[in-house]
């Protein structure tokens, strides 16, 4: 019997007035060069129409009903499911009134892929203090995605965000906190809940038997054995311990400024960092333009490009859409349950 073929990705509009629009635009116009599985943008098919002309981008796009219809045009034009909401957008001109059209696009593209329909979620960039303005009540994108991934009634699952290159994977314990704020958040309860959903994902979703974690230091080389600070020996060491009876491959806590190099990068799958630029300015300088977000702990599969809005640069034609054309490949090979390790090399 033939294989069903692949589910058709949602993409969502993100905020219509930064670079989502035109880079969306610009991804399916590779999608040859890529490889890119089909995939359908939730968002306003006049908006987009504009935006490619506006830009001189020849790009066909084409209303559909249902995302079931996507493969079938993928090849000939960027399918579109049109939004309810209305969108009137300017470029790098954020408005609130926009916010409608943004969320029910994160809405619709959760609702299919918690149904099948869709093989994966891949978000445009938002602004969060355009939605604040609207009334937005979620902290963020992810925070949002967690709640629309819970039952009625039910706690919103723990999201874990990772960022992946084909040369790193970083994931921060703590996320968007103030540094001063880094060491009382840091707790071993917070190590141990990301680092399982971290190797229970990398099991389900890329499909590696057993998954290497590497464990940074808060402090200076680690504490230097408590000299300079004793988090590594008091919460970071057990949560390592914890984290080893239980059968998952942790090492650590490794000196920050020695993990991250091409060497000690060949001895593990990802590296849990402790606070946020920890984790982000590796990846940021080995891999800026083709970093991907991807969400774990979630019930479906999300991915993300690594950068925001950009309202500074959009309707400029200038914006690169690298990071958008890797989180749609990432979010196809994962969909497809494609095997392999988050730094590209092939589980053995």
């Amino acid at each position: 019997m033939a294989s069903s073929p692949p589910r058709p990705l949602a993409l969502t509009l993100g905020d219509p007035a930064g670079i989502g629009p035109e880079i969306a635009l610009a991804a399916w116009r590779s999608r040859a060069a890529h490889g890119l599985a089909p995939f359908a943008l939730i968002g306003d098919v006049d908006h987009l129409a504009g935006v490619a002309r506006a830009l001189g981008i020849a790009v066909p796009v084409r209303a559909i009903s249902a995302i079931e219809e996507a493969p079938a045009l993928f090849d000939e034009a960027l399918p579109v499911l049109p939004l309810e909401a209305g969108v009137r957008a300017e470029p790098g001109r954020p408005d609130p009134a926009n916010a409608p059209a943004i969320l029910e696009s994160i809405e619709r593209a959760v609702a299919l892929a918690r149904a099948g329909r869709a093989g994966a979620v891949v978000t445009c960039p938002i602004a969060k203090a355009v939605l604040y303005e609207a009334g937005f009540a979620h902290p963020g994108h992810t925070e949002f995605l967690a709640a629309l991934a819970a039952e009625p009634g039910a706690q919103p699952p723990l999201s874990v965000m990772m960022l992946w290159s084909e040369g790193l994977a970083v994931v921060p314990v703590t996320v968007h906190i103030a540094l001063a704020d880094v060491p009382k958040a840091l707790t071993a309860e917070r190590i141990l809940a990301v680092a399982r959903i971290v190797a229970r994902d990398l099991r389900v979703r890329f499909g590696i038997a057993a998954p290497r974690l590497a464990l940074a230091g808060l402090n200076p080389h680690a504490g230097e054995g408590g000299a300079m600070g004793r988090e590594e020996i008091e919460t970071i060491a057990p949560a390592i311990a914890t984290l080893r009876a239980e059968g998952i491959d942790a090492s650590g806590p490794h000196p920050a400024d020695t993990l991250f190099h091409a060497r000690a990068r060949t001895r593990y799958d990802v590296a849990l960092a402790m606070y946020h630029d920890q984790a982000l300015v590796p990846i940021k300088t080995i891999a800026f333009d083709e970093a991907v977000n991807v969400t774990l702990g979630l019930p479906f599969i999300r991915t993300s490009p690594d950068h925001g809005t950009a309202f500074d640069i959009a309707g400029r034609g200038v914006a690169r859409p690298d990071s958008l054309v890797a989180a749609l490949a990432l979010a196809g090979r994962l969909a497809r349950g494609v095997r392999g390790r988050p730094g590209g090399a092939a589980e053995p």
